[in-house]
């Protein structure tokens, strides 16, 4: 996570309130420091750090905080506000042309992940949206540039419009009428980057935009490049007014200080986050619940939305009945146990849990051999066996072994785990969840679709 040194920082800050029961206006000003020192070191620009620390300072000074029952609480909900503030107060959608095709001019510097975030973000329009996107390669430059826009076009089963190594200016109008005529509602726009900002470039990008006269022009960032992130966001800004920001890599380990600057500097908001590798590893960008995971609240409501794209809805609803009958099997462990793999690595899910630090888990992942193991185990018993472990006697346990080349210790192991989840899910179903997990989980007690009382196993 980008901002885990800013998190650490800070939550040490706070603690050092927390300890101190009533606050003075010192006291306040000595934490302001610290605050002030790890935004920096997280390379948020100087200017925001300066108006950002006097704005959290003026109203923590105040004696309806200074004299409240908790004023570390009250300062640190301050700080969460004016933190959301300064990454745009509430999250901004695309927008959406009321003439189809939605035209998404994608710009920005050479590596910062154009190609790929272009067909990210396609892929989710089609996935969260019902879109039929179109990609348009207008990057004639870059070796390969087309190429890999293709590839990726064919892993998201998207279409992609190219003509070689022409004007990018007609290659764009092209796309544009091309989808049109095979019912595309929006088309993405590759457009060529450079190694840095030059006045070439930016005369193209203008060629483009006049010419097809684009919905949206996103600037794709690299979030690991710091403060060169929001020079690069305001050159292009001051040259094509974007209509806002993609930020990448903020699953790496930068310091993330061109998340928390971009909107002050420029006034475009940050739309969307780049947060992995893979293709589906991009989501909207939203302000408020960044703030939650930089101060170390947590994200559920991301936890609980991403949980929701991976898990199918009719198995959920099977399961369910099936909780309520007390009739959980060891196929649907497996499903299950698949279903929470889909959802990325236990660092990316850890960040979102309150109070759990990503490093904890730094590179956790669901161990694949072990689901391996699991699959091969349960797929060698009889369907008998699957509904009613208690049928695996000693010679039943051999033969399974044998059948999926493990060995009955590890059939032994499985059992336990299941039987510890039969004795969690009997707890959850029957409505004796914890409070402050129900509330964790939302107002009704609402839970991640497809597990047990809403729980990750």
């Amino acid at each position: 996570m980008a901002f885990e040194g800013l998190s650490e920082k800070l939550s040490a800050a706070f603690k050092r309130l927390r300890g101190k029961g009533r606050l003075t206006e010192a006291d306040v000003k000595e934490a302001m420091r610290e605050i002030r020192l790890a935004l920096l070191e997280a390379d948020v620009s100087f200017k925001v750090v300066k108006q950002f620390v006097a704005q959290v300072t003026e109203k923590a000074v105040g004696s309806d905080v200074l004299e409240a029952l908790s004023p570390a609480q009250q300062i640190i909900k301050i700080v969460n506000q004016e933190l959301t503030e300064l990454m745009g107060g509430a999250g901004t959608k695309l927008t959406i042309s009321s003439k189809p095709p939605t035209v998404v001019m994608m710009v920005g510097l050479q590596g910062a992940g154009k190609t790929t975030n272009a067909a990210k973000l396609a892929g989710l329009m089609k996935r969260q949206n019902n879109k039929r996107p179109l990609l348009a390669a207008c990057d004639i430059y870059r070796p390969a540039a087309i190429h890999q826009l293709e590839v990726v076009g064919q892993q998201l089963d998207i279409p992609v419009f190219q003509m070689g190594q022409t004007n990018p200016v007609d290659i764009a109008k092209a796309a544009i009428a091309h989808a049109e005529k095979h019912g595309s509602d929006m088309v993405f726009l590759d457009t060529a980057g450079r190694l840095h900002v030059d006045e070439e470039l930016m005369d193209e990008l203008r060629n483009i935009k006049a010419a097809v006269e684009p919905t949206e022009i996103l600037l794709v960032v690299d979030a690991m490049i710091g403060q060169d992130a929001v020079n690069a966001a305001k050159a292009f800004d001051d040259a094509l007014d974007i209509d806002g920001v993609v930020l990448t890599k903020l699953d790496g380990d930068a310091r993330g200080g061109a998340a928390l600057s971009i909107k002050a500097v420029t006034g475009k908001p940050i739309k969307f986050a780049g947060v992995g590798e893979k293709l589906d590893q991009i989501e909207v960008f939203h302000p408020d619940r960044m703030a939650s995971r930089i101060l170390g609240m947590g994200d559920m409501l991301s936890l609980i939305e991403k949980a929701e794209q991976n898990f199918d809805q009719k198995k959920a609803l099977e399961l369910q009945e099936k909780l309520r009958k007390n009739k959980f099997t060891l196929t649907d462990f497996y499903d299950q146990m698949t279903q929470l793999k889909n959802m990325g690595s236990l660092t990316e899910i850890a960040g979102m849990l309150p109070g759990v630090k990503a490093s904890d888990l730094e590179g956790a992942t669901m161990d694949e051999k072990l689901l391996q193991r699991m699959e091969a185990i349960i797929l060698s018993m009889t369907p008998a066996e699957r509904e009613d472990p208690k049928l695996l006697n000693s010679s039943r346990k051999k033969r399974i072994a044998a059948g999926s080349g493990t060995q009955v210790v590890d059939i032994n192991r499985l059992l336990k785990q299941f039987e510890l989840l039969q004795a969690m899910t009997k707890q959850f179903s029957g409505g004796k969840m914890p409070k402050n997990l129900r509330k964790m989980m939302g107002k009704k007690g609402r839970g991640m679709p497809g597990m047990p009382g809403g729980m990750p196993f």
